[in-house]
């Protein structure tokens, strides 16, 4: 029974994000928090991070992200609500 309503968040990390240990790091984090999707590296030289969950979580969960070590290396986060698709099982990263 959840209080908030389930929703899916893209978020795109710029700064020094690639070749820092960024995708994995945020595998780990996504352990602790139910939420699924994918995490990869774009050509740009920006990290793409799609998760799915509860608001709360979600919002729990890319808080940790910031908070785990990786905070000063991005530079900004472009945050995109949507509704969720369901379609993730788990949290991936994507080559």
């Amino acid at each position: 029974m959840h209080s908030n309503k389930r929703e899916s968040v893209r978020v795109l990390y710029s700064g020094k994000v690639q070749g820092v240990g960024f995708r994995y790091n945020a595998k780990v984090v996504s352990t602790g928090y139910e939420v699924a999707g994918t995490v990869r590296n774009l050509p740009d030289g920006r990290v793409e991070l799609v998760a799915e969950g509860d608001s709360a979580e979600l919002r729990a969960f890319l808080e940790a992200v910031r908070q785990s070590g990786l905070g000063p290396r991005i530079r900004s986060e472009d945050v995109i609500w949507a509704p969720p698709t369901g379609g993730y099982r788990g949290f991936e990263i994507i080559r």
